[in-house]
């Protein structure tokens, strides 16, 4: 949500904010640049030169986020089905330990229904836990030989929190005086254009009759010259009203105990990677806006006349929520991408992040039982306009304790519509070392709740961009491994050669290539065209070959009506 909150305190653009008569047309993530003038990922050039004819074979993406709204309309026929599961008799018929997951598991949820929606940071986690050992010690002196280290982390983790509370409640007091002047606005014009709604369609050739109004346009006119003409001033306001809700529950956070909510609702103990059969089986609890909109990048039906076409043409969504409004948890990411390996996902997406890993063995063994069964990761490199080579975002592909790094895992940054110079996009992490490549991540549109459509910018846009064309090349180089789609993906990205660009949140600028580890952008051209040279090695049994027909045939069965469609909205 920081982006949000610059849109709406900055009203000013940054310096090397991104200038496309304010936003590139809708689907131009999917577009080419030598026809359509946007350095999206050339997907519909894929499918009109490489896959006319071609027979595609379905695949299976799981997007572990913070829930999914499965009646859709652009994403019915695509949601997972467990073949082994009984819908809503109780009973965990397939003997996985989580009982009735017809479509994916929720594990921030309780057995009595109800669910985590806002929880509390990592920070304030590990604030709690190291205060009851390190919070009444005065002098360092105290501490104990080996627990020096952790003594040192404590004394970071003291001093951030406190200058972030400091921050927050600076930010809370300028936003609420933001917000005070922009619902002022939106009264005066609602009033004077007797309108319910404002947008910038509406203010044509509106002429104000007094100062009052007069101020209240100049207003709204500098808010539509930065968030453009597809959203109405209400409900940009209410993206504030919510962002100054969450200013406001991380200052109340201060004096909470961090963990009782989670003993509340779910019930586990948290630090017991042991005890894992908790949560229930609502993946469309809490606000699921952001998993679908991650779902619709890589899955929305293609070529239907409605709303916007996905990446791939014949993927199947596995949903897994494990993101709440806070930060996630180690154990559920950990138990959440186990998941989706045992239950068939073959590509991973996940459009999460923290700065805190407490528990980050766990989440690594997790990505080597991934790597064993051959399942590619995908992530989101993170939206502080930081270096992930240097400020660590979580997970990553680095072992603890090891120089060992995960080889099917990708981390991505996000990049715009351009031109050049701009062409990452001011809010996204990059790494010469950490970040893979980037993908479109700025003003995507796609599909959100109650068969609605929406623009969204983030790493977590980007990141279901390398899983949807890894998913594409699969659907069509299906004995193509892991290893080799990872390869495939980064060894087809476009350069800029000699092109300089703006280091994100700053203006200074360097060269496209040192900002990550391949220099390029996602081209899902290049890379089918690679992919076809390859001598795929991976192994396919008749019982995955028989599996995934199963689902494939419930799935179909079920693309008349969105599943569980009564459930979809969440609670």
């Amino acid at each position: 949500m920081a982006f949000v909150f610059i849109l709406l305190y900055g009203i000013v653009p940054h310096a090397n904010a991104q200038s496309f008569s304010n936003h590139p047309p809708h689907g131009w993530q999917l577009m080419d640049f030598a026809t359509d003038s946007v350095y999206g990922a050339a997907v519909n050039k894929a499918y009109q030169e490489l896959l006319k004819g071609k027979k595609s074979h379905p695949v299976i993406v799981a997007v572990i986020d913070g829930g999914l709204d499965t009646a859709q309309q652009d994403l019915r026929g695509h949601i997972w089905i467990n073949p082994g599961e009984i819908p809503n008799n109780g009973i965990d018929d397939d003997h996985n330990g989580y009982v009735d997951d017809v479509h994916g598991w929720n594990f921030i949820g309780g057995k009595n229904g109800k669910n985590i929606i806002d929880e509390s940071s990592e920070a304030d986690r590990e604030y709690a836990r190291l205060s009851a050992i390190f919070g009444g010690i005065t002098d360092s002196s105290q501490v104990k030989k080996k627990q020096r280290a952790e003594y040192r982390y404590w004394l970071k983790l003291k001093a951030k929190r406190e200058a972030d509370s400091a921050d927050n409640a600076e930010t809370y007091e300028n936003l609420s005086r933001v917000l005070t002047a922009f619902h002022q606005v939106d009264s005066v014009l609602r009033e004077a254009l007797h309108r319910d709604t404002i947008t910038a369609q509406s203010l044509t050739g509106f002429e104000p009759q007094d100062s009052v109004t007069a101020w209240a346009l100049n207003i709204a006119y500098r808010i539509f010259d930065r968030i453009g003409d597809d959203e109405s001033l209400e409900s940009y306001i209410a993206e504030g009203d919510d962002y100054l809700k969450q200013t406001k529950q991380k200052l109340d956070a201060l004096h909470k105990d961090p963990n009782a909510l989670r003993r509340e609702i779910v019930g586990d103990n948290p630090f017991d990677i042991r005890d894992r059969n908790y949560g229930n089986n609502n993946v469309a609890a809490g606000n699921p806006m952001h998993g679908t909109h991650v779902a619709g990048i890589i899955a929305a039906t293609r070529n239907n006349g409605i709303g916007i076409d996905g990446v791939a043409d014949n993927v199947i969504i596995m949903p897994i929520r494990v993101v709440p409004d806070g930060d996630e948890r180690d154990k559920d990411v950990a138990l959440g991408i186990r998941y989706a390996v045992d239950n068939g996902a073959q590509i991973i997406n996940m459009s999460f992040g923290k700065p805190y890993s407490p528990q980050k063995k766990w989440v690594d063994k997790a990505v080597k039982y991934a790597e064993r069964k051959g399942v590619l990761l995908v992530h989101a490199a993170g939206n502080e306009s930081s270096d992930d080579d240097t400020v660590p975002n979580y997970p990553n592909a680095d072992f603890l304790n090891s120089h060992e790094r995960a080889w099917n895992f990708i981390n991505v940054g996000a990049s715009t519509a351009g031109p050049d110079s701009l062409i990452v996009a001011n809010f996204s992490n990059y790494g010469k070392k950490e970040v893979d490549l980037f993908a479109p991540g700025d003003d995507i549109y796609s599909t959100v709740t109650h068969n609605q459509y929406a623009s969204y910018s983030g790493t977590s846009m980007a990141s279901p961009m390398v899983a949807g064309v890894a998913a594409l090349i699969l659907e069509y180089y299906p004995k193509l491994t892991a290893r080799q789609l990872k390869y495939v993906i980064e060894h087809a990205v476009t350069t800029l050669p000699g092109d300089s660009v703006y280091i994100p949140g700053t203006n200074e600028k360097t060269l496209f290539a040192n900002l990550s580890r391949t220099g390029g952008l996602l081209n899902a051209y290049q890379a089918l065209k690679l992919a076809a040279t390859l001598h795929g090695k991976r192994k396919i049994s008749k019982r995955e070959e028989k599996r995934i027909q199963q689902i494939v045939e419930m799935v179909k069965g079920q693309q008349g009506h969105g599943p569980d469609d009564a459930a979809a909205a969440g609670e």
